[in-house]
């Protein structure tokens, strides 16, 4: 089975937009984050949506509940976490799909990952 994330012509100017952040953001994060939402919304002549994005729920299975955003975001309106995020971006279902995929993987590489992080850490030890 192939497993592909297609990410149309559409959301060429939305990627450029996109940067890197940890899932568990200080306030002062927040804030900046949210200063530059209201920013590319401003600089827009057309409509466009705006989100803070986090690929995975570091509180999963309970919803992401950080302290640090409370009254700075709109969690319904400027949040996509996890499958909400990854099926904007691929269609429905791809975040199924990607699991089904990182299992793949995960079984496929286990042994190989387990004998890396023994060699590593007996070369390490015997530092």
């Amino acid at each position: 089975m192939v497993y592909r994330l297609i990410l149309r012509r559409f959301f060429k100017p939305l990627l450029t937009n996109l940067s890197k952040k940890t899932v568990n953001l200080n306030i002062d994060v927040f804030t900046k984050s949210k200063t530059k939402l209201l920013e590319w919304v401003a600089r827009r002549r057309s409509p466009i949506k705006i989100f803070l994005a986090f690929p995975y729920n570091p509180y999963h299975p309970q919803p992401y509940e950080r302290f640090t955003e409370q009254g700075v975001l709109d969690r319904r309106k400027e949040f996509l976490i996890g499958k909400e995020y990854w099926d904007f971006l691929g269609g429905e279902n791809t975040f199924e799909e990607l699991l089904i995929l990182f299992d793949s993987v995960g079984k496929k590489f286990k042994e190989k990952i387990r004998q890396k992080i023994q060699q590593v850490a007996k070369e390490k030890m015997s530092k």
